[in-house]
């Protein structure tokens, strides 16, 4: 009797303390398991000496693991914070490994769970540096383009911020197509020169773009785009002459009419013009002269 109600005591004892410890343990194996995965490379430099001087087979191993985690990832919806040291690590054995570049924008600013500002100026960053190691890829050039012009500003907040990344995205195209990316990208970037009041540089670029091409169909879009582009240039040049000589009417001769003040001419101060200053502007004899739209 006396060893059955030890056993028994045992028994109970041992399922009390197994319903007490279970819920704590399966708490700590949650808890483990939710955590991070372990970075275990060296830093940047210590990594590229740690390969024995086999930095290219080290450099497709990384990015092959660097592309098997951040689909994990992905797939659980999990952060990846060790993201950044994967590309270091990888620019740190091969400055200009062209893989990395062609996608390191999606890597970042798609990030699990999602991309944010930073990230997009990280992509930034690491497209810069790209373009040092690989200044005459047209390729990387043109999609660093494409990135700031139309896919970074939808993770950007400041509008001026924004309107700049636009204009150097729209200017790091134009500059693709002169080394060899293809002619269609420069319509679209011209469009944003033109909305972020380049109208110029657009022409310019629009210019240097025609000669680039050997396409019937696009040269005539692109010579459609550049009539409307100088004839509006003319349009708003005429604005501005009329609104200066308008201005100067009214501020030193508003009691004679406007005819009788263009025949006068332009007032012109003396102290400003004397000998010495007769390259000023505002010191022009004629109307010619003094047009806003002939400044230099």
């Amino acid at each position: 009797m006396s060893s059955g109600v030890v056993i028994a005591a045992a028994i109970a004892a041992g399922a009390l303390g197994v319903g007490w410890l279970q819920p704590r343990l399966a708490g700590a194996v949650h808890r483990v398991t939710a955590r991070e995965d372990v970075y275990a490379l060296p830093p940047p430099a210590e990594l590229r000496a740690l390969t024995l001087g086999y930095h290219a087979a080290a450099t497709d191993m990384l990015w092959a693991k660097l592309l098997v985690e951040n689909g994990i990832h992905h797939s659980e919806h999990r952060a990846f914070p060790d993201l950044d040291r994967y590309i270091d690590g990888l620019i740190a054995l091969e400055p200009d490994y062209a893989p990395l570049y062609r996608y390191v924008d999606s890597l970042l600013v798609y990030r699990p769970p999602r991309g944010n500002a930073d990230d997009a100026r990280a992509a930034r960053r690491y497209f810069e540096r790209g373009l040092e190691a690989r200044p005459n890829d047209a390729q990387i050039r043109f999609q660093y383009g494409q990135f700031l012009a139309f896919l970074a500003p939808s993770f950007l907040d400041d509008p001026a911020e924004t309107q700049k990344w636009r204009r150097d995205g729209a200017d790091a195209i134009m500059k693709a197509v002169e080394l060899g990316a293809d002619v269609h990208g420069a319509a679209n970037a011209a469009a944003i020169l033109s909305r972020a009041g380049e109208r110029d540089a657009a022409i310019a670029h629009l210019r240097r773009a025609y000669a680039l091409t050997d396409d019937p169909a696009l040269r005539d879009d692109i010579s459609a785009r550049l009539t409307a582009l100088e004839a509006r240039a003319q349009s708003e040049a005429i604005e501005r002459d009329t609104r200066y000589v308008e201005s100067q009417w009214r501020k030193d001769y508003p009691f004679i009419s406007r005819g009788e003040f263009l025949i006068l001419g332009p007032k012109a101060d003396p102290l400003r013009c004397a000998a010495g200053h007769g390259g000023d502007a505002e010191c022009g004899r004629d109307w010619g002269a003094r047009m806003p739209s002939r400044a230099p």
